[in-house]
C-alpha cells in the first residue's frame, strides 16, 4: 500500500510516523509533500525565536527531513500539491525548486495542509516589511528583516490574539517601539472575557506597548518598495515593520476543489478516527479540520499544535491497522506578554451565552505562592459555572508568576464535567514556594460554589 501525506508539519508527520511504526516499508510506502523548507517544527515557538528567547531557528525543529527519510518516509520538500483526483487515486504536485510536475498514486491520503493567515485586501500591498506569522519560513523572513540595515525602529502589530500579543512582546525584546492595534474594545477579545481583557490591556501597557483598541485599519502606505505607515480611521501610524495577527482560517481550497466535505467553520469534516466521511482511504488532521467542542457539542475550528499532533497520531494509528479516536476540544490555551501570563479553558461568558447556558461567575485575587515567600505575585482566577448544576463551564487566569499552568487543573475539571463544589475538595499540592495553603483554584471554586447556591 501507499500513503501520501499533504503537509509536513505537526499533523502530517505525526500521521506518517505513527503509520510507519505499525507497518514496515515492505507493507506501506509513505510519501510526504511539503511546500516549505522545514518539517516537524514548532510554529508556536516562532515569536520566541524572533524575540531572542530561543537562540537559533534549528531549536524549533523537532525532526528534519533527513531524519524522517532515515525512518523510510519519502519527504519531498518544496513540493506543493495543486490537485487531488479521488477517482484516479492520485495527487498532482509542483516542484517549486525545479518547476516540474509530479503525480503520485495513493491508497491512503492524509490531508494536513494546516491553516493560512487571514489577510484582508488592504494588507495585500506591493511592498516589503509586511508579514504574517504562520510558518517557519515566515519567521525566517521576519528575522532577516529585523536584522537588515537600516534596522526597523517602529513596529505595528495588527490584531491582539495569541500571535499578536506574542509578536508584540518579540518586537519589544528586539528594542522596537511597538503599537498594538485591536478593533474590539479590549485585547484578546476572541478568547477571554471583557473583565479579564481590561486587566490584560492594563498589564500590556505597563510593558511599554501602546495599545489602541476600537481601531479599524483602512490600509497600508509604502514608499520605495517598503512599508512606511498603517492607515487607520484615526490617522496614520509610522511603521518600519507590520505584523498581521488577524487570525487564521483552515487551508481547504485544495480540499474543496477535490470535493471533500467542509463544515460550518470552514474546516474539513472528519469522524472520530479522523476519516473523511464518504471518501474511502482519505483522512484529515490538524489546523485544516473542524473539531467538536466537548461542552457545547458544536463544531469549532481551534488551530493549535496540541490538537494537530494528537489528530495526526490518531490518523496514523488507524492507517497502520490500530484503533484510536480524537474526542474533541475544550479550548485550553495559554500565552504570555513579557512577564504577564494569560490562560483560558472551556467557555467564555460570550460562548456560554451563545450555547444557551445559564451561568454564574466568580473571580478571585490571590497569590501564586505563600504571601510571605519571596517572589509571590498577584493572580486573578475567574470561573464560569452552570447556574443550576454547578458544573464548571470555563475558566480564565491572569498573573505574572506560575499562573498560566494552573489552567491545566481547571481543564481537567472541565473535561470531566466536575462541579465547582466537587473542586473545593481537590487534593492540590501545597508548599510555600509553589502555592498558598489555599490555592487560588480552590479559593475560586469556593466562591463559585457560593454563587451557585445563591442562585438556586
Amino acid at each position: 500500500m501507499k500513503l501520501v501525506v499533504i503537509g509536513g508539519d505537526a499533523a502530517g508527520m505525526s500521521a506518517a510516523s505513527q503509520a510507519r511504526k505499525r507497518m514496515g516499508e515492505d507493507d506501506l510506502g509513505i510519501v510526504v509533500f511539503e511546500r516549505g523548507n522545514f518539517t516537524s517544527y514548532s510554529a508556536c515557538g516562532i515569536p520566541y525565536w524572533i524575540g531572542g528567547s530561543v537562540s537559533a531557528k534549528d531549536e524549533l525543529i523537532a525532526r528534519s527531513p533527513e531524519a524522517h527519510r532515515k525512518n523510510a518516509i519519502d519527504v519531498r520538500m518544496r513540493h506543493e500539491v495543486v490537485g487531488i483526483d479521488l477517482d484516479r487515486r492520485e495527487v498532482v504536485a509542483h516542484d517549486l525548486a525545479d518547476g516540474g510536475e509530479v503525480r503520485e498514486s495513493f491508497d491512503h491520503l492524509v490531508y494536513a495542509t494546516g491553516a493560512v493567515p487571514v489577510t484582508p485586501e488592504w494588507a495585500r500591498v506591493r511592498g516589503e516589511g509586511v508579514f504574517g506569522v504562520q510558518t517557519l519560513d515566515d519567521g525566517a523572513a521576519i528575522h532577516a528583516w529585523l536584522d537588515r540595515e537600516p534596522q526597523p525602529r517602529r513596529a505595528v502589530v495588527i490584531g491582539s490574539g495569541y500571535v499578536g500579543v506574542e509578536m508584540a512582546e518579540a518586537m519589544v525584546q528586539r528594542g522596537l517601539r511597538v503599537t498594538l492595534l485591536e478593533k474590539s474594545s479590549y485585547p484578546m477579545g476572541k478568547t477571554i472575557d471583557p473583565d479579564i481583557g481590561e486587566l490584560v490591556g492594563k498589564a500590556i501597557r505597563e510593558q511599554g506597548i501602546e495599545i489602541r483598541t476600537e481601531t479599524h485599519v483602512e490600509g497600508l502606505e509604502t514608499e520605495n518598495g517598503r512599508v512606511r505607515a498603517v492607515v487607520t480611521a484615526g490617522g496614520s501610524l509610522p511603521a518600519d515593520i507590520v505584523v498581521l495577527g488577524l487570525g487564521v482560517r483552515a487551508n481547504t481550497a485544495l480540499a474543496e476543489k477535490a470535493g471533500l466535505p467542509l463544515g460550518k467553520t470552514g474546516g474539513v469534516v472528519t469522524d472520530l478516527r479522523m476519516r473523511v466521511p464518504g471518501r474511502h482511504g482519505v483522512w484529515a488532521a490538524g489546523d485544516c479540520v473542524e473539531s467538536r467542542h466537548l461542552i457545547t457539542g458544536q463544531p469549532v475550528h481551534v488551530p493549535l499544535g496540541t490538537h494537530a499532533n494528537k489528530q495526526g497520531r490518531v490518523a496514523g494509528i488507524n492507517i497502520g491497522g490500530g484503533y484510536a479516536t480524537f474526542p474533541g476540544v475544550i479550548g485550553t490555551a495559554a500565552t504570555k506578554v513579557c512577564d504577564l501570563e494569560v490562560a483560558r479553558t472551556g467557555l467564555t461568558e460570550r460562548e456560554a451565552d451563545h450555547a444557551g447556558y445559564a451561568y454564574v461567575t466568580a473571580s478571585v485575587e490571590s497569590t501564586s505562592r505563600a504571601g510571605y515567600y519571596p517572589g509571590a505575585a498577584a493572580m486573578t482566577v475567574k470561573l464560569i459555572a452552570e447556574r443550576r448544576t454547578g458544573v464548571l463551564l470555563g475558566a480564565q487566569i491572569l498573573g505574572r508568576v506560575e499562573a498560566a499552568k494552573r489552567i491545566d487543573a481547571l481543564a481537567v475539571a472541565v473535561w470531566n464535567r466536575m462541579t465547582v463544589e466537587e473542586m473545593t475538595g481537590l487534593d492540590l499540592s501545597y508548599a510555600p514556594p509553589f502555592a498558598p495553603v489555599w490555592d487560588p483554584v480552590l479559593i475560586a471554586a469556593r466562591k463559585a460554589t457560593d454563587a451557585v447556591h445563591a442562585a438556586l
